[in-house]
């Protein structure tokens, strides 16, 4: 799975509920050094300092690296201090509720659209730009995605962003084959992040998916599982797929709507979600 020892970067850690800390400790599970990326000291004060889920011992263990995306310097600082490493992990999006997201599709607010683009898709490439000279022996690259083969309620322009990360994987994977470096993205399931708490009507959407996947998904456990599909898509054992978007949510995506009674006969009923995630 993951190679031992080896140096791999978790862009996008929040706090401890956030799907890039269940990553990173996946990781350092399996033996990898891992070192993660925060936006910025206020990000960190905020989320980080201040989560009751870490111990001060867990806080302090914690390598990391303040990376605002949108800064190709502090990318570009990143990946020059850290070379070599064996792989990276993009878990990053941006959308402005208020503009981006919610009931109506059409806004005004361009330059936010334009924000959202260039943190959620733009930054994939700007990342890969200067990880790639630190994978020397080659490695992989990993995106965070969410089903694009449909349009959800209330998810609007971020479901744009994420057609347009999965079309950025595949073309960073046919630019650096040569290089020796695979790019792939997980489309995960909703699972409740600080992230997904600003997502209008996202209790809606873990309600549908509960509705319409044939395996349970539990929006809260199911970290650990896409976690797990992560890391095997970092490692030497997935040595041969690279510009794949790999679906990581129960079967829901692939579903023609909910399931019937009888199709649920055996299946787990996952506790109704609440209409929004608990506060952190």
């Amino acid at each position: 799975m993951i190679e031992a020892g080896k140096t791999y970067v978790v862009m996008g850690l929040l706090d401890a509920d956030s799907l890039a800390y269940a990553i990173g400790t996946t990781i350092s599970a399996l033996g990898g050094k891992v070192v993660f990326t925060v936006q910025n000291e206020v990000f960190k004060r905020r989320f980080l300092d201040s989560s009751k889920k870490l111990s001060d011992e867990e806080k302090a263990a914690l390598d990391f690296r303040f990376c605002d995306i949108t800064k190709d310097d502090q990318v570009r600082d990143v990946f020059a201090e850290l070379d070599p490493v064996a792989g990276v992990v993009h878990s990053i999006a941006f959308a402005n509720p208020r503009t981006c997201l919610g009931e109506e599709l059409h806004t005004e607010a361009i330059d936010d659209i334009t924000l959202s683009h260039h943190i959620s898709c733009v930054s994939l490439a700007t990342v890969a730009r200067y990880a790639v000279p630190a994978m020397p022996d080659g490695g992989a690259i990993v995106a965070m995605s969410f089903d694009t083969a449909h349009v959800y309620p209330h998810y609007n322009w971020m479901g744009v962003q994420k057609a347009a990360l999965e079309a950025l994987v595949r073309a960073l994977a046919r630019r650096h084959g040569r290089d020796e470096v695979r790019f792939n993205a997980v489309s995960a399931g909703p699972l409740h992040t600080k992230a997904a708490s600003k997502i209008p009507g996202f209790g809606g959407l873990t309600k549908l998916w509960n509705a319409s996947s044939p395996l349970p998904w539990d929006t809260r456990q199911d970290k650990q599982a896409v976690a797990d599909a992560v890391v095997f898509l970092l490692g030497p054992r997935s040595a041969k797929i690279t510009g794949q978007v790999l679906n990581v949510d129960g079967g829901a995506s692939v579903m023609g709507g909910g399931l019937m009674e009888h199709e649920r006969g055996n299946i787990r009923d996952a506790e109704a979600a609440p209409e929004e995630p608990p506060g952190q």
